[in-house]
């Protein structure tokens, strides 16, 4: 397996910096809108594989992740219809090391997500990409920002999260 060189962040009154190793993000109105990568996503994705891992662990409620990711290209994680997508996407998550991620996610089902991610130390990013982002999502995150393409650039760009995440 292929290492990435990460991402580090340090953060003014963070007990440590944080250091990404991966990316766990939702399909479905994090990274779509409507089903279709939002322009720009997957031009952003292949800079960021040069830096970290990317998973994408999705319900894929519209049934168009594996055709889009295909231009990045990544191999989307499909969770199986009618399991409780929440606890699966917290799980996965778990196995890969929360404290090493940074999480994308919009729905009541990547709130788990959010919340392990961000209680271990890792980044959980909530993101309104037109489709909304339930309250309990953004309650779960360490920030909320609109558009995945702004998501991405803070990742590509780290020291863009310091002046909201300092305390």
């Amino acid at each position: 397996m292929k290492t990435t060189p990460g991402i580090e962040i340090s953060i003014p009154h963070f007990a440590e910096p944080l250091r990404i190793e991966r990316v766990v993000s939702d399909y479905t109105g994090t990274l779509s809108l409507g089903g279709k990568l939002v322009p720009g996503v997957a031009e952003r994705l292949r800079k960021l594989k040069r830096l970290v891992e990317i998973h994408v662990v999705t319900a894929d409620t519209r049934g168009t992740a594996c055709k889009e990711l295909a231009r990045v290209p990544l191999t989307p994680h499909i969770l199986e219809a009618g399991a409780r997508h929440d606890i699966l996407k917290k799980n996965y998550a778990e196995k890969l090391g929360p404290s090493r991620i940074a999480a994308l996610g919009n729905g009541n089902n990547d709130a788990l997500l959010l919340r392990a991610v961000r209680d271990a130390g890792g980044l959980a990013i909530g993101v309104d990409n037109g489709e909304g982002c339930s309250v309990e999502a953004m309650q779960s995150a360490n920030l909320f920002i609109v558009n995945i393409v702004n998501a991405l650039d803070l990742l590509l760009d780290p020291r863009r999260c310091i002046a909201t995440l300092r305390k």
